[in-house]
């Protein structure tokens, strides 16, 4: 299996990315493509020590900032290293794709490059997210603002499969985002995409759940439009950080306080872990042909590792594929409804 990645990407690039990288090809055993400028990946290697005897360099002259306007920068910096890159995925040279930059270029690149599944109108982001019983898969959390209802029940059927594929849940529960659990509530739009889910035979659909719900992680994929999504993810991204703030500062009140963590000490890890993003990776855009997978723009060496991870699961699990069908068997049950 080979993975490319996206070497010029990311607030750490490329010494993180390049460390991740190595560690993913010593643990999972895959091929890695390094896109990126050839002089700095070999600077960054010579400063930081790094083995990269395992992984192909491919040089690329440009790079895509985030602050370069995505579809612009895809269309006119074509010697960058994450056009590059998805060109190559699109050519089949490799078998996932994986990048800590521009969401924004990233998602217009996949788009335009790797090009769309049939009946996905637009592709969206899949970010799983840890919850009190178990981690749940949230889509769309930012790739597109406002969604029409069939859009929403592609997003269902596509996150539906990603939970069976990669995070192994069997029949996995999911609900569409509402400020109630009756089904006339809500706008137009949300009431009319809970009627198509309802009638959806490629998921198993619970219902509407209130954000309150959310984090118990009773559900296993959390439908919604962009926004909404991403003020959720966000949301719960700020609450994490304070809690562990908050329970950080309680334990070093005092002396008893610092004695009483040691009790504790193993849990308080363990809570630690199950909040950290990096343990994830990173988010699938799903809806195009090849596993495209954006790591957060922070990641370090430690999470662009478990991207990679997550692509391999991807290609192992024949996610793209089992999405198409599942979606056509979608779009002919409509057909014949």
């Amino acid at each position: 299996m080979t993975i490319i990645i996206d070497a010029m990407g990311g607030d750490n690039a490329p010494v993180e990315i390049l460390k991740g990288a190595a560690q993913a090809v010593r643990e999972y055993g895959v091929s890695i493509i390094a896109v990126g400028n050839a002089q700095k990946i070999e600077k960054a290697v010579r400063d930081n020590n790094l083995d990269l005897s395992d992984i192909t360099v491919v040089n690329a002259t440009e790079e895509i900032s985030m602050c370069d306007e995505p579809t612009a920068a895809i269309r006119h910096k074509k010697d960058s290293s994450m056009v590059v890159g998805l060109r190559m995925l699109a050519e089949g040279k490799g078998d996932a794709f994986v990048s800590a930059g521009s969401t924004g270029a990233l998602l217009a690149g996949a788009t335009l490059i790797v090009k769309r599944l049939k009946g996905v109108k637009r592709p969206a982001i899949g970010t799983v997210i840890p919850g009190a019983n178990h981690p749940f898969l949230l889509l769309d959390s930012g790739a597109n603002v406002e969604c029409r209802p069939e859009m929403l029940d592609a997003f269902a059927t596509m996150g539906s499969v990603y939970m069976e594929k990669v995070l192994g849940v069997r029949d996995p529960k999911v609900a569409l985002v509402n400020n109630g659990a009756e089904e006339t509530k809500g706008t137009p739009n949300y009431v009319a995409a809970h009627a198509l889910l309802k009638e959806n035979k490629n998921i198993h659909f619970a219902g509407n759940v209130e954000p309150k719900d959310i984090p118990q992680g009773d559900v296993d994929v959390v439908v919604c439009d962009g926004f909404t999504g991403n003020v959720i993810l966000k949301l719960t991204e700020g609450l994490a950080k304070m809690l562990v703030g908050q329970i950080k500062g309680v334990f070093l009140k005092n002396i008893w306080t610092k004695l009483a963590f040691l009790a504790v000490k193993s849990g308080m890890k363990d809570f630690k872990k199950k909040l950290d993003a990096d343990e994830y990776g990173g988010a699938l855009m799903m809806g195009v042909q090849h596993p495209v997978i954006k790591a957060h723009g922070s990641s370090n060496a430690k999470a662009f590792k478990n991207a990679i991870r997550q692509a391999k699961a991807c290609v192992e699990g024949n996610v793209v594929r089992t999405m198409a069908d599942k979606l056509a068997q979608t779009l002919s049950d409509e057909a014949e409804g």
